[in-house]
């Protein structure tokens, strides 16, 4: 089990603390699951109360032996009650009266909760935009991690024509593989902060399932199981010559890869073979156009246009009414971080930014194919971190 280092902590509270000072917020209180280990070092149940200056204190209920342990923060206290947090806060020096709050994620109950109940005089700001634009920016240490998932899902990919066998359903094909994630280490959650989504793994699918869309903000879906989770694998069996593509999130020590790749058992469609030598294509291009200062609008209108030049417009991240206004997020511990590639979006990419780019093509009825891999950006363009072969990668079939 690895400890997020102290100076890590540090360095990423520091970075947060001169945003708070720029946007005159006395301090932040810090209650979300992956903002809370990004600047703890902990998940346990706990508020983080990061001040404008000074040394932040975390206010752990359960586990507090266990927050202690896992966290290198110095302040770390036990919260009895939550009734007495503005008291706790008061006994180390801390009674903010601009207080910010994570109002992208946090329910509207804990909100009135904190602002009418906790600190009644206090204004309330949002402190979201400025936490994810700190968590945007990777330090060497989370690029380590990232590199580390990228190997253990490289090798996870090497093990599906172990797995892939004609007849098969797509639901027990992807058990086989996430049985051999969790051998890897893998985590088993993938977070994501999106409101009402949910990921498991990611998308393991196959045929003309693929094509299939959801209620996921995704260009893949699958048909899933029942419309309580109508998307992912279904009990369709893998057959010879259809697409079998598989969107995984591979999460190591809270890190995430994000990475795609395409299978098919005997041979391909043409046509689906042709749209991912396109996909490979417009990766390539998009990414040499990559660098500091670029947006990510830009990006995204570049990947439509060249669809459209090679004549997937119709098809290119989803089909119709279902298709997605982006080409690539954001990743880190959540799996839909910034920056977004996204059609508008006038950001400008910064080194140290690591996002995962995703073009797809999607057919009703016949199936998807794409790619996606997980770059950083650099000083002067981009490095990739995903290791994987971009290949589509033909299963050969006994006679």
């Amino acid at each position: 089990m690895r400890y997020t280092p102290k100076s890590e902590l540090e360095s990423r509270i520091q970075r947060f603390q001169q945003q708070l000072q720029t946007a005159d917020v006395d301090g932040a209180l810090i209650v979300q699951r992956a903002d809370l280990f990004y600047f703890s070092g902990t998940t346990q149940q706990a508020h983080l109360y990061i001040p404008a200056e000074g040394e932040p204190v975390l206010m752990a209920r359960k586990s507090y032996q266990r927050a202690r342990e896992e966290s290198a923060l110095e302040q770390v206290v036990p919260l009895r009650r939550l009734s007495k947090l503005a008291d706790l806060l008061a006994d180390h020096g801390h009674r903010p009266r601009r207080l910010g709050l994570e109002m992208d994620v946090i329910p509207a109950s804990l909100y009135f909760f904190y602002t009418q109940r906790i600190f009644p005089d206090a204004e309330a700001h949002d402190v979201s935009a400025l936490i994810r634009q700190v968590r945007a920016v990777k330090s060497p240490y989370e690029l380590d991690l990232m590199r580390e998932a990228a190997q253990r899902l490289d090798r996870l990919l090497d093990q599906v024509p172990e797995i892939a066998r004609p007849g098969i359903s797509q639901l027990v094909f992807a058990g086989e593989l996430e049985a051999r994630a969790r051998a890897l280490e893998h985590q088993g959650t993938v977070w994501i902060r999106n409101w009402n989504q949910s990921v498991f793994y990611g998308a393991i699918l196959a045929g003309p399932d693929s094509a299939v869309p959801s209620n996921f903000d995704s260009p893949l879906g699958g048909r899933g199981l029942s419309p309580a989770m109508p998307l992912g694998p279904s009990r369709a069996p893998l057959a010879v010559g259809e697409p079998i593509i598989i969107d995984l999130g591979f999460a190591y020590e809270g890190y995430l890869i994000d990475q795609t790749r395409t299978f098919a058992l005997g041979h391909l469609d043409e046509t689906l073979v042709k749209a991912y030598d396109a996909m490979v294509e417009i990766e390539r291009q998009v990414i040499e156009a990559t660098r500091p200062g670029v947006t990510g609008g830009e990006l995204y209108d570049l990947a439509v246009n060249l669809a459209a030049k090679l004549g997937y417009a119709e098809h290119f991240m989803g089909f119709g009414d279902d298709q997605v206004v982006f080409i690539g997020h954001g990743i880190g511990l959540e799996i839909d971080e910034l920056p977004l590639l996204a059609r508008g979006v006038k950001a400008p990419l910064e080194p140290g930014m690591v996002f995962a780019m995703e073009p797809k093509v999607v057919y009703p009825g016949l199936g998807a194919v794409g790619i996606e891999n997980n770059w950083v950006v650099t000083e002067d363009g981009v490095e990739r971190l995903t290791v994987s072969d971009n290949t589509l990668r033909i299963i050969p079939v006994p006679p």
